[in-house]
């Protein structure tokens, strides 16, 4: 049953009922935006870690080309975290299949729906590519917004996550140290230097603790995908123009993504799917369609782009290329 969202209307929100685990009861909400007039297919979006969806505005573009843009919150993210809930934690990364078969099944069998995109970004591009691999879905092309397809860091650090990943294996709920900088979330938030208004306990400054049965899942998960997935359809990737390092809360924060390592996305993008197209647009943060606006103006443009050429106009074949 779909009420109104947080957002306020027209976002409305349904609750998806999914199976208890260990920590209790389990559920995930699937948020909608109806397209401006008759839709002619549907976006299903895909957050990222310590996030949920309210990037209204990626969803209003879509609307406004004719798109129905669902959104779905994971299990223990957003609006579908509980207080008897660990944020974010999942032992395997397939553990998601079943929110988003539940999501696919709304878009598709309910709402009719023959002709979708996927779309996510960071963690959620790593947990979508893998799922719709593994269902063989028939969707009609993929926008990944800064996927998470490596460890950030150095060699020595990433062998080091292995190591990490074997203890996941028989103390999963043991917390990993790390040191987690503002900035990222200064840099986003209206009560701080953002521009951007949402959920402080759903999207907390500090992020979440990372434990180790956790980073063993996205470890396994990594390692999938860089065997190689088959993604149908036209695949696009989009990324910042580098990788910054900043000092405090200086331009590097609002102009590079300073979560994630750029050159890895570039690097393993091409593993997802024989069809992919890699952007990346200089000045552009860690989620850039929330980069400041001449920026994201450039994301929208290559979005576009990338529409027109192939899921408008579907790639030619030997069997339908057209001819002169």
């Amino acid at each position: 049953m779909e009420e109104t969202d947080v957002l306020g209307a027209p976002y409305t929100v349904e609750t998806l009922a999914l199976r208890p685990d260990d920590e209790g009861a389990v559920e995930a909400n699937l948020v909608r935006l109806r397209a401006d007039g008759p839709a002619r297919g549907a976006v299903l979006y895909v957050h990222g870690f310590c996030d949920y969806f309210f990037q209204t505005e990626y969803a209003a573009w879509w609307a406004a080309r004719g798109w129905d843009f669902y959104a779905l919150d994971l299990r223990k993210y957003g609006r579908s975290l509980r207080e008897h809930q660990t944020a974010g934690y999942v032992d395997d990364v397939t553990d998601y299949d079943e929110e988003l078969d539940l999501a696919w099944q709304a878009v598709t069998e309910r709402d009719g729906h023959d002709r979708v995109l996927l779309s996510a970004h960071s963690t959620g591009g790593l947990i979508v590519t893998l799922w719709a691999h593994d269902r063989k879905l028939p969707v009609a092309g993929t926008v990944l917004n800064s996927p998470w397809v490596d460890m950030h860091g150095p060699f020595w650090l990433r062998l080091g996550s292995n190591v990490v990943r074997q203890l996941g294996g028989y103390q999963p709920r043991r917390e990993i140290p790390r040191s987690v900088n503002p900035w990222y979330g200064h840099a986003l938030h209206r009560d701080f230097r953002g521009e951007w208004d949402y959920d402080l306990a759903w999207k907390p400054i500090e992020s979440w603790p990372v434990y180790a049965g956790w980073l063993r899942a996205i470890r396994k998960a990594h390692a999938r995908l860089h065997r190689g997935l088959d993604l149908p359809g036209p695949v696009l990737v989009l990324t910042s123009g580098r990788t910054g390092r900043p000092q405090g809360l200086d331009d590097e924060v609002f102009s590079t993504d300073i979560v994630l390592d750029v050159t890895q996305m570039r690097r393993w993008a091409t593993q997802v799917g024989p069809h992919v197209t890699v952007v990346s647009v200089e000045g552009a943060i860690h989620d850039v369609v929330l980069s400041r606006p001449e920026v994201r103006a450039r994301v929208y443009d290559e979005i576009q782009r990338w529409l027109s050429a192939y899921v408008d106009r579907p790639i030619p074949t030997l069997a339908t290329k057209e001819q002169p």
